[in-house]
């Protein structure tokens, strides 16, 4: 993790409108690019907190990325080693392993490419197409978590 955090705390639209209309058809089974709601355990409380996020298949590997940054997510996924991804009725329990910056490159640009026109602000400006440079860049400031369902 870099020095500077840096969270994007997403917009009101983002979070009264689109988060919700995502979480909403998701729970109940509709998958919009790969969506899903992560269900992870708090830190803190121990309750289940629940985000929408975007399920990505790399290489026969699947990832979450935080295009937010370092969020209250990826702060309890750290301490839980794991989760839930639920699906409408269906919720599959996941081991995770955060992703070094090194090896985080090709995955924010796989990210990006698939959900740039979501997510993109969130980038400052880094694209699928930039750079190599640009996207070792930013990595620290995007958690990459490998899952492996159990």
């Amino acid at each position: 993790m870099s020095a500077s955090v840096h969270v994007q705390k997403p917009g009101w639209f983002t979070v009264n409108v689109m988060n919700r209309a995502v979480a909403w058809m998701t729970r109940r089974g509709l998958s919009v690019w790969g969506s899903r709601v992560l269900a992870v355990r708090g830190r803190k409380s121990g309750e289940w907190r629940t985000t929408p996020v975007n399920l990505m298949t790399v290489d026969g590997s699947q990832y979450l990325v935080a295009p937010r940054g370092h969020v209250q997510w990826t702060h309890n996924m750290r301490a839980a080693g794991g989760g839930e991804l639920r699906l409408g009725k269906r919720a599959d329990a996941f081991t995770a392993v955060e992703v070094t910056d090194d090896d985080k490159p090709a995955l924010l640009r796989a990210y990006l490419k698939r959900w740039k026109a979501e997510v993109g602000v969130f980038f400052n400006g880094v694209g699928p197409d930039s750079p190599e440079a640009e996207l070792r860049r930013i990595a620290p400031d995007h958690p990459v978590f490998r899952i492996t369902f159990k």
